[in-house]
């Protein structure tokens, strides 16, 4: 017992010695430098904290004793505070950064204080980082104009609160008695480096003056750098690119049903070294966001995939995969060492054995008999057969149907109609004369892109919102029925997300686990659409096939649910655009847009929405 003891505390002192493991050190210096900060900005908006029991830690980190001091304890914070998050991400500017801010420190500190101790620690806190300058090599995020808007907004609401907080803490030594909108307005002149209407007595009016000026220069010099700073190209597919897919496509395209979303021109692309295989992605606040299996052979796909964890690692992005198919589940965890969850099925319809007879199918059935009464006719063509007229109604009558102010989806919507790259894609429409109409007589669309050769996969669905109630149904019906004669046999349609747990929950003998997961999905239901988009799929009895989400670890799952939501449209990526009214109402659930599978894992909604 004694012997193991011993054994442990020679390890331990080991460790001790030999410092932190080199893939530590950026998460430590990370944390190191947001408690350090947030330390830095209590000892210079708060006058008592300076000289509390406290007083001896601060002395040995980065600011001083005076009115110049107080201002330089608070600008090191902030800084502090803005350089942790990208020091924990391995990212190279902030490193270097970090480099010419501790000398800076150091120097302040021992010509300022005469701190032997706070100069000591800058110094072995940046030998720290020039040791293990090789962990700090991530690249920059791409970024765009947005980012200095973001940060102008952000470190301003910021610096004009931390003001308000300075301004509070000296209120023992004003001249009279100031009021909220006193200090307020203090503070807001003070940040453009003017001197307010509050006086104060000694010292105070410089140190507040200090600190004041500090955070507006902070905050304009940091929005100027984002406005001027060169711009990261944002995710663009190149005709090259796209054409390198589209041949694979033709080639592997009937594997997966996601295979042609992978076209959006608004992703990037990293094909394998035989470019026998790609992977498509897109880079969604730090997330590196892929959707669907990887394009291409699958003897290829290892070499795809290595490339994308590269590229994650080369700019430290979390890697993720939204809605692949447990074929692509298996490669990608194999080939990476990440981890899948299964987060609901997707509805597959095989023509061949899809009809309408049947007591399972009379509700369809009535309803589709009850629309065709009411005068509605429906067509179902290749999108190359329309006519430009035709294809300009459609596009127009889809974007006014919208009912919602941003275009939404990513895994499961292509993002276009009509494009003449995309001929195979198949159209249904619903019509019935109107003469009050602008679209004429169309009332409802449902666009299919290819799924290989003999297959088609839902992209979009939308309706006028004076149509009849059974739209989509009518339409899934009407294309189910004119496949054959599109040589298509089979049809992928919407997401529903945990299906099995609600399938498993409403059967007899179900477990309280079960049935109080199946609860809250239902209750979940009243804002997202889970259980009802479930039953409008069943509606058709499809088959169901498995979708995952592949992810390094559990903590990662809430960043990456949020990067979806804003892949998908449901978070704004940036700074909300200016109002514009909405050209017509939000349409009836459950479907006039795509809301595809990268949105389950936050909102729970499915293809169709």
């Amino acid at each position: 017992m004694m012997r193991e003891r011993i054994q442990r505390a020679t390890t331990g002192a080991r460790r001790i010695l030999r410092g932190p493991r080199p893939e530590a050190v950026p998460a430590l210096v990370g944390t190191a430098c947001t408690l350090v900060g947030l330390i830095d900005i209590a000892s210079g908006i708060l006058p008592r904290f300076r000289h509390s029991s406290a007083h001896a830690l601060v002395e040995v980190l980065p600011g001083a004793t005076g009115p110049f001091a107080a201002a330089l304890s608070l600008s090191v914070g902030v800084l502090l505070l803005l350089l942790a998050h990208g020091l924990k991400r391995h990212k190279r500017r902030a490193w270097r950064a970090a480099v010419v801010l501790l000398p800076l420190g150091a120097y302040l500190q021992f010509a300022y204080r005469q701190s032997v101790v706070g100069t000591v620690v800058s110094l072995a806190v940046l030998a720290l980082l020039l040791l293990h300058r090789g962990q700090f090599s991530a690249l920059p995020d791409p970024r765009s104009r947005w980012k200095a808007l973001a940060n102008f907004v952000l470190m301003g609401s910021g610096s004009l609160g931390l003001g308000l907080v300075v301004v509070s803490t000296h209120s023992g030594h004003e001249i009279g008695s100031a009021g909220l909108a006193d200090r307020l307005e203090h503070t807001l002149y003070g940040l453009f480096g003017f001197e307010g209407p509050i006086a104060y007595t000694g010292d105070d009016s410089w140190t507040v003056g200090y600190s004041l000026g500090a955070l507006g220069l902070l905050t304009a010099v940091t929005t100027i750098y984002f406005a001027f700073r060169p711009e990261h190209p944002t995710a663009r597919l190149t005709d090259d690119e796209e054409r390198q897919l589209r041949q694979l496509l033709a080639q592997h395209g009937g594997r997966d049903s996601l295979g042609h979303f992978a076209l959006r021109r608004d992703k990037s692309v990293v094909f394998s070294p035989s470019g026998k295989a790609a992977v498509c992605y897109r880079v969604v606040s730090g997330v590196m966001l892929a959707s669907g299996d990887p394009i291409g052979d699958v003897e290829a796909w290892p070499g795809a995939i290595e490339r994308f964890m590269d590229e994650a690692k080369a700019h430290s992005w979390t890697p993720a995969v939204m809605g692949c198919s447990e074929t692509g589940g298996q490669v990608w965890t194999r080939e990476t060492g990440l981890d899948a969850l299964e987060l609901g099925d997707e509805a597959v319809v095989d023509v061949a054995d899809f009809s309408l007879g049947g007591r399972a199918m009379r509700n369809v059935r009535q309803m589709v008999k009850r629309i065709e009464r009411n005068g509605y006719t429906t067509r179902v063509r290749r999108a190359r057969d329309l006519s430009a007229v035709e294809l300009a109604q459609v596009r127009r009558a889809a974007e006014d149907w919208r009912g919602t102010d941003t275009e939404r989806g990513f895994s499961m919507a292509l993002g276009r109609i009509g494009d003449p790259a995309d001929g195979d894609a198949v159209i249904a429409t619903a019509h019935k004369d109107d003469p009050d109409s602008p679209y004429g007589d169309l009332k409802a669309i449902i666009h299919f892109v290819p799924w290989g050769t003999d297959g088609m996969s839902l992209e979009l669905m939308r309706r006028d919102r004076s149509a009849d109630p059974g739209m989509n149904e009518l339409l899934i019906v009407a294309a189910l029925q004119a496949a054959p004669g599109l040589s298509v046999a089979r049809v992928s349609l919407n997401f529903a997300m945990f299906r099995s747990a609600l399938a498993r929950g409403e059967k007899i003998g179900a477990g309280p686990v079960l049935r109080l997961w199946r609860g809250l999905l239902v209750f979940l239901s009243r804002w997202f659409q889970i259980e009802s988009l479930y039953k409008f799929n069943a509606k058709f009895r499809p088959r169901w096939e498995p979708r995952f989400v592949v992810f390094r670890k559990s903590g990662d799952l809430p960043r990456i649910g949020f990067a979806a939501m804003q892949a998908e449209g449901f978070v704004p990526p940036g700074p909300p655009r200016p109002f514009r009214a909405r050209r017509s109402p939000r349409p009836e659930r459950p479907c006039t847009h795509v809301i595809p599978v990268a949105a389950r894992a936050a909102s729970g909604v499915g293809r169709a929405a």
